[in-house]
């Protein structure tokens, strides 16, 4: 798998609407402002400035969705969290393309 399929979270297709049926939680990683403005009912907002503080809200083994305004910091998100431990985490992208699979 390439470098940018694995930063994007390429490589097999998984059905977001069955992730989040089998239990994974949403983490919105816009700003506070942003959430406000609109988000998938359930989701978490951790900014991504603040996503080093905010994971112990998390739990290591959970599935996680990360998702944002474009995909660009749900991607950044995401390689965070891998890099910390968590396994099954995944980048949904923007939260209303998001929403629209759920």
């Amino acid at each position: 798998m390439g470098f940018l399929s694995n930063l994007f979270g390429g490589g097999p297709k998984v059905s977001m609407k069955e992730l989040v049926q089998k239990g994974a939680v949403i983490v919105d990683v816009r700003t506070p402002g942003e959430f406000q403005g609109g988000h998938i009912k359930g989701a978490i907002n951790i900014p991504l400035q603040t996503l080093e503080k905010g994971m112990s809200k998390l739990k290591k083994e959970q599935t996680i969705i990360t998702c944002c305004a474009s995909g660009m910091r749900s991607a950044s998100a995401r390689g965070i969290l891998k890099s910390k431990g968590f396994t099954d985490v995944h980048n949904g992208g923007g939260w209303s393309s998001l929403n629209s699979k759920l």
